[in-house]
């Protein structure tokens, strides 16, 4: 579904990311882990248009994709749920849903799509006319989350859901990207600190630091490797 090749990023100068390629197959639950300043929120930025490559290609189901604004890119299928959660907190956690819908081909789904996030995140349907600031730290990243969905995205984009929750939330909150995941046979590809909870849910992984793919392999075989359980399991 998603073929990256050679793809570099720099900002005023300094390499974020330095010839990265990886590939995300259809219906594939793909995570990218790697200390702080690996360049892992370039890679999503760049895969959904928010920042120019400045060299390399990328595609999506065999379209180069490269030239692409971020509103094109979006109109394809591909949903980013950012670091952040950047949601719109003086508007209602509905309004905020409803604006996740925007692409053609979800705003005809608005109503059952709607029912399908706010019966994933009850808390939503609960809080779904309060403004979206007064929620929670967990409950704001549900709402991300539940807007990324309307989008009824082909490709998911998920850049660090755990950050800033407490570890009861986090565990819900990644329980609840694979219960997505495998309701919906959706594609995933997850940028995220938490090296062992993100390794544990995905089909595959890669390793990313100082701007370059260092490792890559099947979940197991990358928790098992001794690179990956020295520098971020502490073994």
């Amino acid at each position: 579904m998603l073929k990256i090749t050679g793809l570099s990023v720099a900002y005023g100068g300094l390499h974020a990311l330095e010839d990265v390629s990886l590939e995300v197959a259809e219906g594939e639950f793909v995570t990218i882990v790697g200390p702080n300043g690996a360049g892992k929120t370039t890679l999503l930025r760049a895969i959904s248009g928010s920042v120019r490559s400045g060299a390399g290609r990328l595609e999506f189901r065999g379209r180069d994709m490269t030239p692409l604004a971020a509103h094109q890119r979006a109109a394809l299928g591909i949903a980013h749920v950012p670091e952040g959660r950047r949601i719109f907190p003086t508007l209602t956690v509905l309004e905020n849903l409803e604006l996740g819908s925007y692409r053609r081909g979800a705003r005809a789904q608005r109503g059952p799509g709607l029912e399908a996030v706010l019966t994933v995140f009850p808390v939503l349907r609960a809080r779904r006319q309060q403004l979206a600031g007064s929620l929670s730290g967990g409950e704001q990243q549900m709402l991300a989350l539940g807007r990324g969905l309307m989008a009824q995205p082909e490709l998911l984009l998920l850049d660090e859901p755990s950050q800033g929750l407490g570890p009861r939330i986090v565990e819900q909150i990644f329980e609840t990207i694979d219960q997505i995941r495998k309701s919906r046979r959706l594609t995933i590809l997850l940028v995220e600190q938490r090296v062992v909870e993100a390794l544990e849910l995905c089909d595959r992984g890669y390793v990313l630091e100082t701007g370059r793919v260092v490792l890559a392999g099947a979940h197991d075989a990358l928790l098992a490797d001794p690179r990956v359980q020295r520098a971020y399991l502490g073994v």
